[in-house]
């Protein structure tokens, strides 16, 4: 790990000392993001060598993938060198070492760390490399990790930039598991406007004239001769700096513009988005969504965000989805309990088939219904068997159902082999519930 570090501590100290004299440092900045999670992956690279994923093709399958959003904060502490911390979530099954799978729950991950810039933000593209640390919660569990990777950063207009980046997240503690991460995203400037200074006028003098308030501009030029002020305000003095005589400002120690009278832009429902920028001025909202409130397209309460099934009412418990009857769920339940294999194989006996073309009935007559297949086995066998034989049992039920038109974009697969009894290995009884697939429903 300190050999993968060292190297971008060294890029940072010389992008620093080579730094330009314009001060081109990234102000306060503000982004949101998407990002693809990849677990398989990293465990693929570390299993079996980077060049191995890439022969067969396996290094970027969005598939394998888990989306999220995260937001970001930007400040630059040299032209070359940007502190930057994100905020994130999604929802994975996410692996912890010695302890079984929870299923798809929230992921917490926060980090913070340095951006390494090879040019400054005056270009409109710019290569980085980036490094810090993180941290991530999980249900009960806390974890730690180092990320390190690689982006460009994209110039739009007005300090806004589209950010690209990839990064390996590099795990330190136990409960904590090394993955990919790939993010797109855009941030904009959220701090003042680069004030410019107003040059000096220098007024050579050969007699000197009369200049009460030592201002350097004669009385007879001197809109305020018994206030000191700039000449490019005709030597009237200006408090708050944002090139507005005081005596034209309204708010004379508070920057402001011209069409204001020198007040700043106002903000009427002080949501922090000014009222130029706000396309809900009187109702308070978020920045991402232009000053109005985040949308719920059908109105169950539940925030376009967070609802994984916008365009259908449905509670916050199930994510604003649509309940599934428990009758229609129950009816998959005992199809499942109706599958039949020859034994030792993944061979479908035909006696399944009735079971399972009720299965393919509800999601014919439900196109967003979705199902997961898990295949399970008893303790006769090795374990390495087992859990090839479950696996293949599961694709089994999944290949037969989408002979049967059902798209298997809708469908997972997973084998555990004997990890999950329902029932005692050490009687027939007991093992024959072992022996088992199951299937469970879903409309997200």
């Amino acid at each position: 790990m300190k050999k993968l570090i060292l190297p971008f501590f060294i890029i940072a100290l010389c992008a620093s000392s080579f730094a330009q004299k314009a001060d081109n440092r990234k102000r306060s900045t503000l982004g949101i993001n998407f990002f693809l999670s990849d677990f398989q992956t990293a465990a693929d690279i570390k299993k079996n060598g980077l060049g191995s994923v890439i022969r067969n093709k396996n290094f970027f399958k969005t598939g394998r993938m888990n989306p999220g959003l995260s937001l970001s904060y930007l400040k630059g502490l040299a032209n070359h060198v940007d502190f930057t911390g994100t905020l994130g979530g999604s929802f994975v099954d996410y692996p912890i070492a010695n302890l079984p799978r929870f299923g798809s729950n929230l992921l917490l991950e926060a980090t913070a760390g340095v951006n390494v810039k090879l040019l400054s933000d005056k270009y409109w593209v710019v290569p980085f490399a980036d490094f810090g640390v993180g941290a991530s919660k999980y249900l009960s569990h806390f974890a730690a990790f180092l990320p390190v990777g690689a982006g460009v950063q994209i110039s739009l207009f007005d300090e806004a930039f589209i950010i690209i980046n990839s990064q390996y997240r590099f795990a330190v503690t136990d409960q904590a598991t090394s993955h990919l991460y790939h993010s797109i995203g855009i941030a904009g400037n959220i701090g003042k406007d680069r004030q410019v200074a107003p040059k000096e006028v220098i007024i050579p003098v050969v007699v000197p004239p009369s200049d009460r308030d030592s201002d350097g501009i004669v009385d007879s030029l001197d809109a305020c001769p018994d206030q000191a002020g700039p000449a490019s305000l005709n030597g009237c003095p200006d408090r708050d700096s944002d090139g507005i005589a005081d005596k034209d400002d309204n708010c004379p120690d508070v920057a402001g513009l011209a069409r204001y009278h020198g007040c700043p832009i106002p903000d009427r429902d002080k949501d922090g988005i000014n009222d130029e920028e706000d396309k809900c001025p009187d109702v308070a909202g978020v920045a991402r969504y232009q000053g109005c409130p985040i949308p719920d397209t059908d109105n169950d309460g539940v925030n376009d965000e967070e609802d994984k099934c916008p365009n259908e009412a449905g509670p916050a418990s199930n994510f604003g989805c649509p309940v599934i009857a428990p009758e229609v769920i129950e009816k998959v339940n005992l199809a499942a309990r109706n599958i039949f294999f020859a034994t030792g194989s993944s061979k479908l006996l035909a006696k399944s088939y009735s079971s399972l073309d009720n299965v393919v009935k509800i999601l014919q007559d439900n196109p967003s219904y979705k199902v997961d297949i898990a295949g399970h086995t008893d303790t006769t066998g090795t374990q390495e068997k087992n859990h090839v034989l479950s696996h293949d049992r599961a694709n089994a039920v999944k290949a037969y159902l989408v002979s049967k038109g059902i798209d298997e974009s809708r469908m997972t697969t997973e084998g555990y082999g004997s990890d999950r009894p329902i029932a005692s290995n050490k009687t027939a009884a007991g093992k024959a519930k072992n022996r088992r697939v199951e299937m469970k429903l879903s409309n997200y």
